[in-house]
């Protein structure tokens, strides 16, 4: 469980904010057991009120703790590893790393050969406890895995993949919880269009993606099989969805979500 485990977010940025205020929402973890640090902590202090630790010392964040999150930037990661490593020990942490693209092989270049080390991508819903994350491992034992596991669940939802999907599931799952919030932008401004005040449009569109997300997870359908639920004959539902297809929407998100796992694999 990870209220007995001791927890460190190097590098917290606002993936790392989202994940520090995830696990402080969880009863049974204690503020205590949190070390986050940051180059400049100043916008993070707010957290120190609620007990956790905030400083910019990687060294003593690093040796204090068992699981490291790394939040830091891909370019960032070996420098980073190679502050800490004096105090790393195989024995007892576990590292995890959040950042795109760099791999197991890139860190075990610096660290221990026997350390257990993960890569994770969450998203930023781990402000609220929803999100996905993805994860894969190396040495993992069944224990590192549960204790890994444990901590992302506790702020959503987690799978175990291979590593030669990590960057797919960065594009997927990360970098589209942006997709769909501009496709909700562009739904709320399709409703103050057609009348809605926005505030009015926002709770209508939100609570519509909400719903139709529930439907798709408790039901365990296809996205097509609640379409065809309310695509009656010459409905206007039809004619809309008809449109957006005229106009590409799906040929543009598909190619949206190539362009951006382009970009990793280039990077």
């Amino acid at each position: 469980m990870i209220q007995h485990k001791k927890i460190a977010i190097i590098g917290c940025g606002n993936l790392g904010t989202s994940i520090a205020n995830g696990l402080l929402e969880q009863t049974n973890f204690s503020a205590q057991d949190l070390h986050i640090t940051k180059r400049n902590p100043g916008n993070l202090l707010h957290l120190q009120d609620k007990g956790v630790r905030v400083h910019s010392d990687n060294l003593i964040a690093a040796s204090e703790s068992d699981i490291i999150i790394l939040g830091v930037k891909p370019y960032n990661v070996a420098g980073i590893l190679k502050q800490i490593k004096p105090v790393l020990d195989p024995k007892r942490h576990t590292i995890i790393s959040l950042a795109t693209g760099i791999t197991l092989d890139e860190m075990y270049a610096v660290v221990d050969p026997s350390m257990v080390v993960y890569r994770a991508m969450p998203n930023i819903a781990a402000d609220i406890n929803e999100s996905i994350t993805c994860i894969c491992g190396r040495n993992n034992t069944l224990d590192a895995d549960e204790q890994v596991k444990n901590l992302f669940n506790s702020i959503g939802f987690s799978i175990t993949i291979d590593e030669a999907l990590m960057e797919a599931a960065t594009v997927l799952g990360a970098c589209g919880i942006a997709y769909v919030l501009r496709f909700m932008r562009a739904m709320i401004q399709g409703g103050i269009q057609i009348g809605f005040d926005a505030k009015t449009a926002s709770q209508i569109v939100n609570q519509t993606v909400k719903g139709a997300a529930e439907l798709m997870i408790q039901k365990d359908m296809h996205p097509e099989q609640a379409i065809d639920k309310v695509t009656t004959p010459k409905g206007c539902t039809i004619v809309g969805l008809n449109e957006m297809e005229h106009q590409g929407f799906s040929s543009a998100m598909v190619r949206g979500v190539l362009a951006s796992y382009e970009k990793i694999a280039k990077d």
